[in-house]
């Protein structure tokens, strides 16, 4: 057991002694190195002043260098390629551009100052740098800027010139003819891209083509795609189609069908019926088959109100149709026939939905007589046609400029005379405003809460005292409130001698009762002088008299049916007065003739008196 014990003490001596011996070897190993590799970076440290080796600045070798000629030698190149283009390119398309056309900038000593760079560091280490960049290189670009509305001007031309958009596989007719057209792809000069591409080869001392960054929109649907739709669009024009409707039918020739069709274009891959040509025959064919509904309306009936019952009307249905005339299209010869598909069309107030409203009384009805030119009567027929029939919820409001609309020469108004402050002028939709005085009429017999009401500028006695109104759109509006509870209906009627309009709803058992005040005079007539030449001085003559500022109060008292007061009011309405016009004469007056000795006379003497006419007969009232 000793002598055992004895052989293994010996053998871990002996691996640790081993052991010592390899780490001494490996410590001499690595000093070694160090000491070559040091030797290494010493020897191929060079000078610090220069540029490292192997570097380049825009293409131009600049190593070994000192950075001020480096310096000059590149900003001596530039100088030399300054009107020098580059070409750059995409697929066949070329385009050259210059450094001077861009302004183009660059900052050489910044590029030199990167390119020293390469080879920093302390004695060994920047040995090693340089050994790595002469076996590397390295190629510095120097920062540069451009002349940006020449760079951009610059890509749009290019652009204009590049791009094209996608163009997928279409069908197209030549005549009743379908071709097929092969899809094209787009392409598209990617802008930020491009810029940097470009002021980056000019800012290079090379001249090589450069190609420019492109982005291409591949085509998604191609003719082989729609080979299948061709041959649907052959048999869809081979033959006439014939339509029904009952025992009534239409032959649709080819011409007319291929106005209807819709053929496959921007990526669609079907055929249809549709598009701008498909739609106005439509129309036209809807007028046709079709016919409107009309309303349920209310009208005067012995005294009280009486309601026309509605018409329902008959609709094309233009997607059934459509679907009914292609599948007649693709058919066989023998089938090749389909429906005109028809839908009921409800009015908008039934004669159900119209007894419901519980309009059985007439409220108010007023009337006022035409007056003034054909086309002002002709204004008036056509404003209360507008507004008849307008239904007021209870709570609602009526508004006269929107029940008539604009008044505009497109919409049928005339020009007529018009109030324009203290003057009368010529306007379209001259005389609406007598049709909102009947109106205003109608709502304050009938008792209802007025909620804008504008006088007349100027006093018109053939409209009852204080009670007149004008509008005008969209500024000046009248506007009454329904305050029964129930539905009302403005009804508008003309007559061969003026215009009557009626106020409808459920009874009220309101009474009105109406004060007129006396018409005052609050001042004198505005006068104005006009010069006339034709007149000798000293003469006036009055053109038109004119008529001063009036005033008058006119109260309204509404009664419920108990009796009690709903509405207690008082309108002061003031008039302007018309303008007294009178013509002023600035003609000098002939100087007398000196008396002559030759043959005494004798003369009577004249006086010249001032010449007066009678006014001119005032202009139609609106």
């Amino acid at each position: 057991m000793a002598v055992r014990a004895q052989k293994g003490v010996l053998k871990a001596r002996r691996r640790r002694a081993r052991s010592r011996l390899l780490w001494q070897a490996l410590a001499a190993v690595v000093a070694v190195s160090l000491a070559l590799a040091a030797l290494f970076g010493a020897v191929f440290a060079g000078s610090p002043s220069k540029i490292p080796a192997g570097v380049t600045i825009a293409g131009v070798s600049v190593g070994g260098l000192t950075p001020s000629a480096a310096q000059k030698l590149l900003e001596r190149r530039a100088a030399a390629l300054e009107n020098v283009p580059v070409t750059f390119f995409s697929g066949t398309k070329r385009w050259q551009v210059t450094p001077h056309r861009l302004g183009l900038q660059a900052d050489w000593g910044a590029a030199v100052a990167a390119a020293q760079r390469q080879g920093e560091g302390l004695g060994p280490l920047r040995g090693f740098q340089r050994v790595r960049v002469r076996v590397f290189g390295a190629d510095i670009a120097p920062p540069a800027q451009v002349y940006e509305p020449a760079l951009e001007y610059q890509l749009a031309q290019i652009a204009l010139d590049l791009d094209q958009p996608n163009r997928e596989a279409a069908i197209v007719l030549n005549g009743l003819k379908p071709v097929l057209v092969e899809g094209q792809p787009g392409r598209e000069l990617n802008g930020d891209r491009a810029a940097a591409t470009i002021v980056g080869a000019l800012a290079s001392l090379s001249r090589v083509e450069t190609p420019l960054p492109v982005e291409v929109e591949r085509v998604t649907v191609t003719a082989a795609d729609l080979r299948p739709v061709l041959a649907q669009t052959r048999r869809a024009l081979s033959a006439p189609i014939r339509l029904e409707l009952g025992k009534t039918w239409w032959r649709l020739r080819q011409p007319r069908i291929a106005e209807l069709l819709e053929l496959p274009r921007d990526g669609s891959r079907k055929l249809g019926i549709g598009g701008p040509r498909a739609e106005a025959w439509f129309k036209r064919f809807g007028a046709r088959v079709g016919k409107p509904p009309t309303d349920a309306r209310f009208q005067l009936a012995g005294g009280g109100i009486s309601i026309v019952p509605h018409t329902d009307g008959v609709m094309l249905n233009v997607a059934a149709t459509s679907r009914e005339i292609l599948a007649a299209a693709l058919a066989p010869p023998a089938r090749r026939v389909g429906d005109v598909v028809v839908a009921k069309q409800s009015p908008e107030l039934t004669t159900e939905q119209a007894r419901e409203l519980g309009i059985t009384n007439v409220l108010a009805s007023y009337s006022t007589f035409y007056s003034g030119t054909a086309d002002r009567i002709e204004n008036l027929q056509l404003a209360v046609k507008l507004l008849d029939g307008t239904r007021v919820p209870p709570g609602g409001s009526f508004s006269l400029n929107e029940a008539v609309g604009p008044r505009t020469l497109e919409r049928g108004f005339r020009s007529a005379p018009v109030i324009i402050g203290d003057e009368y002028e010529e306007d379209v939709g001259g005389g609406v405003s007598q049709v909102a005085t009947t109106v205003f009429n109608a709502a304050w017999e009938a008792g209802v809460k007025v909620l804008e009401r504008n006088p007349h500028s100027l006093y018109i006695s053939r409209y009852q005292l204080g009670r007149d109104a004008t509008v005008n759109y969209p500024d000046l509006d009248l506007q009454f409130r329904n305050d029964t509870g129930r539905w009302m209906v403005v009804l508008g009627a003309s007559g061969r001698d003026g215009i009557t309009i009626t106020l409808a709803g459920a009874p009220t058992g309101r009474r009105v009762v109406s004060e007129p005040g006396p018409l005052v005079v609050t001042g004198k007539p505005p006068v104005k002088r006009i010069k006339d030449p034709t007149l000798t001085v000293g003469s006036e003559v009055v053109e038109e008299l004119g008529s001063s500022p009036q005033s008058v109060t006119v109260t309204r008292t509404v009664y419920n049916r108990d009796g009690s007061v709903l509405y207690d009011e008082t309108w002061r309405t003031n008039y302007r007065g018309e303008k007294r016009v009178i013509r002023v004469g600035t003609k000098k007056k002939d100087k007398a003739k000196p008396p002559t000795t030759s043959t005494p006379t004798t003369t009577t003497p004249t006086t010249t008196t001032p010449t007066t006419t009678s006014p001119a007969p005032p202009p139609p009232r609106p």
